[in-house]
């Protein structure tokens, strides 16, 4: 066909059949930086896979995703402006809210259960609660809320040995039988596993989830500015992301094999035992029941009793409805 044939040929398309025909450009796509807690591991797979497999572009949102240095760091950077959405605890954002405020919202769960966990080994005589005492735990910058975890129990805290570590530390201690046990995520427990094995141990793991934690943890969170200027991107976000959730939950090897390829050094099988071992924390009874994503009030309450009891805070220090803005997730829904 020579070209002013070819040219003659498109215009008598409508415009309206090419533009739905075309993919859509880097050009048209809203842009977004997300500001993750920490480093790309696999159980945060799931925002990759909106990358990796088209689910951010086709819903005309430009995604970046960054590393962060942990929750109060994400919060941190969303609430001056570096990044749109950020990805943390809840905790860092009620802490920031008892520190006199912050101009970011939480608009989404995604863990409707909390990570915290003991690591131990068989052998070590660690099967419950009760036989922590006297044994020696390594935990890295905080014990929090592990020292309430145990007076709920009727137990007394100051009676396990608590030994601070850096967090590169705590599984190597733990492998070499230098402590009994140590603090951890259930997200952690595969490259535990493969430690433990190598020094002739079998892990064992204790969710604290079980043991009478409760309350919402990895959420994510808005700024005001986006908010306030972009409130239907940050809907369409959210619906995007609740999507990429559900897909990598339908296939953890292929969410977990996206990753891999932004980090070529990292193992696929490690990436997606991290992925698999965050599953509990997202979809469980109470995500089934409530919705995923859902800030349930009695529950967020529960949350910030925990952070105010293992931080010192009163607990009308805040109102922790006051630090969520569901409408977008209720848009998202939609």
């Amino acid at each position: 066909m020579t070209l002013r044939r070819l040219i003659s040929a498109l215009l008598a398309v409508p415009a309206c059949t090419m533009l739905a025909a075309m993919p859509v450009q880097a050009a048209e796509l809203d842009p977004v930086r997300v500001q993750l807690d920490w480093l790309p591991t696999g159980d945060k797979a799931f925002f990759y896979a909106g990358v990796a497999e088209g689910i951010y572009r086709d819903a005309g949102l430009d995604v970046t995703l960054a590393p962060g240095r942990g929750s109060p760091d994400a919060v941190t950077q969303v609430a001056a402006g570096n990044a749109d959405i950020g990805a943390a605890g809840i905790n860092a954002l009620m802490e920031a809210y008892a520190e006199g405020g912050a101009p970011v919202k939480a608009v989404m769960s995604i863990y409707s259960k909390p990570p915290e966990a003991v690591f131990t080994y068989e052998g070590s005589g660690v099967t419950d609660l009760a036989s922590t005492l006297g044994k020696r735990m390594a935990y890295s910058m905080t014990s929090a809320p592990w020292p309430g975890v145990l007076r709920q129990a009727g137990l007394d805290p100051d009676e396990v040995n608590m030994v601070n570590v850096s967090p590169a530390s705590l599984a190597p201690m733990l492998a070499q039988g230098q402590v009994e046990m140590n603090l951890n995520w259930v997200t952690k427990q595969p490259d535990a596993e493969a430690l433990m094995e190598a020094a002739g141990r079998k892990l064992k793991v204790l969710p604290l989830s079980e043991h009478g934690l409760e309350g919402y943890a990895y959420s994510l969170m808005a700024s005001q500015r986006m908010i306030d200027s972009r409130p239907e991107v940050l809907a369409r976000f959210i619906t995007a992301t609740r999507e990429a959730i559900e897909f990598s939950i339908a296939h953890p090897d292929q969410a977990a094999a996206g990753l891999a390829k932004v980090v070529p050094e990292s193992d696929p099988a490690i990436l997606e035992g991290q992925l698999r071992a965050s599953f509990p924390l997202i979809d469980n009874e109470i995500s089934q029941t409530e919705g995923l994503g859902v800030f349930e009030p009695q529950r967020l309450a529960t949350a910030w009793r925990w952070v105010a009891e293992s931080d010192g805070y009163a607990i009308d220090a805040i109102d922790p409805a006051a630090l969520i803005d569901s409408r977008f997730l209720d848009t998202a829904a939609q």
